[in-house]
């Protein structure tokens, strides 16, 4: 997956588990607790999610490195290189 497949992948994750959320004008850099009303089962949902859909175990101590919608895609983009 290519870094911007990987950012809608997100992107699209989040918007099946906060549907009344504006993802279109996200900004990349900014905090997406800041950006968006996700409480810590709707982050917990996401990771799940990224386990389900593309079998991406993400250890609960890397969580801080999933905060904005830029670490998410860094932190993603090696484990799905050869997704």
């Amino acid at each position: 997956m290519t870094r911007e497949e990987i950012g809608q992948a997100v992107i699209d994750i989040i918007t099946e588990i906060v549907p009344d959320e504006e993802c279109s004008s996200l900004d990349p850099a900014a905090p997406l607790r800041d950006q968006l009303d996700l409480d810590s089962m709707d982050f917990l949902d996401i990771v799940m999610e990224l386990r389900k859909q593309y079998g991406v175990e993400v250890p609960e101590d890397d969580y801080p490195q999933l905060a904005t919608l830029n670490s998410c895609m860094d932190y993603l983009e090696p484990k799905l290189a050869d997704k």
